[in-house]
């Protein structure tokens, strides 16, 4: 008995889930803050949009205060877009950074009942 070849066209298509996609971005995300995620803060989460194998990202995340805001944001959207492309296949033509709340050295003494 020998099962016959069965052409490219007619095995059926393979779909990532718009979430899985997100998780994908969120972890790429949280490799990409150089100073990692704030001691206080949230992790980076991410929403994506799938539109005909694009993924449209918008990641939210804590940065630590004093920091360079824009190289950060521009190494998480250089990540997020490496690591989409490259496992999930998809085009990712935009990557929107929320920066939600920055975080200091300072605010977290004083919050914990000790400053200078």
């Amino acid at each position: 008995m020998t099962v016959a070849a069965i052409e490219p066209g007619e095995r059926g298509a393979t779909r990532i889930a718009d979430r899985v996609v997100a998780k994908i971005a969120a972890r790429a995300a949280r490799e990409a803050l150089r100073t990692g995620v704030p001691e206080d803060g949230d992790a980076p989460s991410a929403a994506v949009t799938v539109h005909r194998g694009s993924a449209h990202v918008r990641v939210t995340l804590d940065l630590d205060y004093p920091c360079d805001i824009g190289a950060q944001c521009g190494a998480v959207r250089r990540q997020v877009t490496e690591r989409v492309e490259t496992l999930a296949g998809m085009t990712v033509p935009e990557v929107s950074v929320q920066v939600e709340r920055l975080h200091s050295a300072r605010s977290r003494a004083a919050a914990q009942g000790r400053t200078r």
